[in-house]
């Protein structure tokens, strides 16, 4: 990595604006999680980063299938899904199917003053209080958002792609001090949205860890 691309991924994090709900109805909880970052572009041009699958393979990952209003998607060794709502070049929302799991994702583009955003939403409906999200908080999906609109920045920002090598990229001091702050961010948006502090301090420590390959520490 050049030492444009090292700052660029040191201020990535103060460049994203995190979002979290959390309602519960008895035993189901409801979560919203927001990420947004403003770029230098135009909303067309964002657009076609967001659909097409060569701009996509370049900062995001290799999407394949049927971009249309009900076709079907696979993103490569991730999740699948299908396109439920669409308006060029406003927004769109696809069903995200991963690990026996569907939750939904919209991403929505609006002008930013000379550029434009990016608002993804990723809304899951699952029980209250599950063993994975008293473990991990929304930083187990925040962080990975997170790494994907640093692959986006990088993209419309300096041109690269996204590494051909994401694992040796992960061990990167760069990338490493990355995910550690992301991981705290995401905590402190939990805590924002009701959780004792405690309780997701001690989540983002433990995401951390999953995304460093590090004991857990509890």
């Amino acid at each position: 990595m050049t030492e444009s691309t090292d700052q660029l991924i040191a201020g990535q994090p103060g460049e994203v604006d995190r979002g979290l709900t959390v309602k519960r109805d008895g035993k189901t909880q409801h979560t919203v999680q927001t990420i947004s970052q403003a770029y230098p572009t135009t909303v067309e041009d964002l657009w076609e980063a967001c659909t097409q699958a060569d701009r996509l393979k370049r900062w995001f990952g290799p999407v394949s299938g049927d971009f249309r209003l009900g076709g079907r998607y696979q993103v490569e060794g991730n999740a699948s899904g299908e396109v439920i709502a669409c308006e060029a070049p406003r927004f769109y929302t696809v069903t995200w199917e991963y690990g026996g799991d569907s939750s939904q994702v919209t991403v929505r583009l609006t002008p930013d003053g000379e550029g434009a955003r990016f608002t993804l939403e990723h809304e899951h409906t699952g029980d209250a209080d599950s063993d994975f999200w008293t473990q991990f908080g929304p930083g187990a999906t925040g962080v990975g958002w997170d790494l994907a609109v640093l692959g986006l920045a990088m993209h419309l920002i300096t041109g690269e792609d996204r590494p051909e090598d994401p694992e040796a990229f992960g061990k990167t001091a760069a990338a490493q001090q990355f995910i550690r702050t992301v991981s705290e961010r995401w905590g402190e948006t939990s805590v924002q949205a009701g959780t004792p502090e405690e309780e997701a301090t001690a989540a983002a420590k433990r995401t951390t860890a999953f995304y460093l390959g590090e004991p857990a520490g509890d």
